[in-house]
């Protein structure tokens, strides 16, 4: 399935618009470390989260960085250029994000939770993601508008798509956009959420194989979700055609008037004579 209403659309299923490599796949050799291009983008992230674009210089991403100034500029033209890299490319290993026409509801459904999941596997990067997003809200340069257009649209087209299938729809309403946007918000809680889940129930995100385990939980409640839709347009339909027929059975009948047929008499040429 190609997230979601919230500041976390990066941290969803991976965007359609995203650059063919990630913020966690630019690695020239593993026994040499992170590549230059993936420390600035490391460093560029967690600068611009906690300060914001524009107290973030590049001179301070570079010494962060321990790379050259210059370094930006090859890699990114500039710090607008880095700050869209940022803010844009998924720091994680991308499958694919639409469910094939043929794959089940709850198919299409965990491929959606999955890529709600992996990016918390990779620590606080998730979090500093979050608060990128959050602050591009609050000190727009310009980018978020891209992000709903070729991150979040693309991934809410197609869970639309897979619910239209499931319900036997040919084409959404406005309850399904509704039932949607639900669905994906359980997957935006986690990252939204994750310090708040933290502290009411530490263990739901420290326990072995966690994240498996919310993405199971997330599918059966979603599947629940979609069971409670499916049962209320059931409802509903029954009710409009048992409200048709109560209207049809109060429409008075009007009775079709009975034609009297004139009365004939025999002309005199043809009388009976005595």
């Amino acid at each position: 399935m190609k997230s979601a209403p919230a500041p976390v659309s990066a941290l969803a299923p991976a965007p359609a618009h995203a650059a063919s490599r990630s913020l966690g796949s630019a690695v020239a050799d593993p026994a040499n470390g992170p590549s230059t291009r993936q420390r600035l983008l490391h460093t560029g992230l967690r600068l611009f989260a906690q300060q914001g674009y524009a107290k973030t210089s590049t001179r301070a991403i570079a010494e962060h960085a321990q790379v050259n100034v210059a370094a930006i500029s090859y890699h990114f033209g500039d710090k607008a250029g880095l700050y869209k890299a940022a803010f844009l490319e998924p720091f994680w290993s991308q499958g694919p994000v639409e469910a094939a026409a043929d794959q089940t509801l709850a198919q299409a459904l965990r491929l959606l939770y999955d890529g709600f999941i992996e990016p918390l596997k990779h620590g606080d990067l998730a979090q500093l993601s979050v608060k990128l997003h959050c602050r591009e809200m609050l000190e727009p340069t310009g980018l978020w508008g891209e992000e709903i257009d070729c991150g979040i649209a693309p991934v809410h087209r197609a869970l639309v798509a897979a619910l239209c299938r499931h319900l036997g729809l040919k084409r959404p309403d406005d309850e399904l956009q509704r039932l949607a946007v639900c669905i994906a918000g359980l997957g935006v809680h986690l990252h939204v959420g994750q310090d708040v889940i933290d502290a009411l129930a530490p263990r739901l995100n420290r326990m072995p194989r966690a994240f498996e385990h919310w993405a199971d939980r997330l599918v059966g409640y979603a599947e629940a979700m979609v069971a409670a839709e499916a049962q209320r347009r059931a409802v509903g339909a029954a009710l409009v055609r048992r409200d048709a027929r109560k209207t049809l059975a109060a429409v008075p009948v009007t009775p079709k008037p009975v034609r009297s047929r004139p009365r004939t008499t025999a002309s005199p040429a043809k009388q009976v004579q005595p």
